[in-house]
């Protein structure tokens, strides 16, 4: 059994097999995250799509509190490590590793890669998505993307897909659900909507267009996904 629980933006934990972890924790500046750091149970490992703030968010405090890996591209794991002193596990883009929590793949998302707080800019890195089996579970997070064809390699190898559909720094509705046709998931959530005005869509919209495809499951902050 295990529980994935949205924390809004593009933040989920995980619970399973007696480990916790973390995609992408914006908990403090986000308006909708119900939960700040603080106040979540100790955490194994962070799981870093990009080096975006609204991404990052309070990666590191959560990885000095617990002393959490930081899972992250080759370059923004070494800002971890050189210049915010965390652990983090260095991979990049189809390269694979079996955690104590499972095996995370490390797959490809069109996107920035800047890293927040880089003053030297010297940490640019590439964005990702992962593809994490856990509690008898595959999870691809897609991270911020746009619609991509290398997708469709996925095909049969995500049992919960997390995607972005709040559009102007993502893909929006139309790509998402496309993109849910490439994947071909059993269960879709939507994420990265709703957290400023910019992404401000509809999730009911996407499930309506998903009709079918996959199991749509909107999720509010603080809700779960239960297996």
């Amino acid at each position: 059994m295990g529980s994935l629980i949205f924390h809004g933006h593009a933040c989920f934990e995980v619970h399973a097999d007696g480990h916790r972890i973390i995609f992408d924790p914006f908990l403090s500046d986000n308006p909708t995250a119900d939960v700040r750091p603080d106040e979540l149970d100790k955490i194994d490992a962070i799981l870093l799509t990009h080096g975006h703030g609204d991404h990052v968010g309070d990666a590191f405090e959560i990885a000095k509190r617990d002393g959490a890996t930081v899972v992250a591209p080759f370059e923004l794991a070494q800002f971890c490590t050189k210049k915010q002193g965390v652990k983090a596990h260095a991979m990049h883009i189809g390269g694979a590793w079996e955690f104590p929590f499972g095996r995370a793949k490390m797959v490809i998302a069109f996107h920035g890669g800047g890293v927040e707080a880089d003053e030297e800019g010297i940490y640019t890195t590439s964005p990702c998505g992962y593809l994490t089996s856990i509690g008898g579970k595959s999870i691809y997070h897609a991270g911020d993307t746009a619609l991509t064809l290398e997708m469709q390699l996925l095909e049969g190898q995500v049992d919960i897909m997390l995607a972005p559909i709040g559009d102007n720094f993502t893909m929006g509705i139309e790509d998402a659900v496309r993109a849910v046709g490439f994947v071909k998931p059993e269960v879709v959530i939507p994420m990265h909507w709703g957290t400023f005005d910019l992404i401000d869509v509809d999730p009911n919209e996407f499930v309506e267009k998903v009709n079918g495809a996959a199991d749509a499951c909107v999720l509010q902050p603080g809700e779960a996904y239960v297996w």
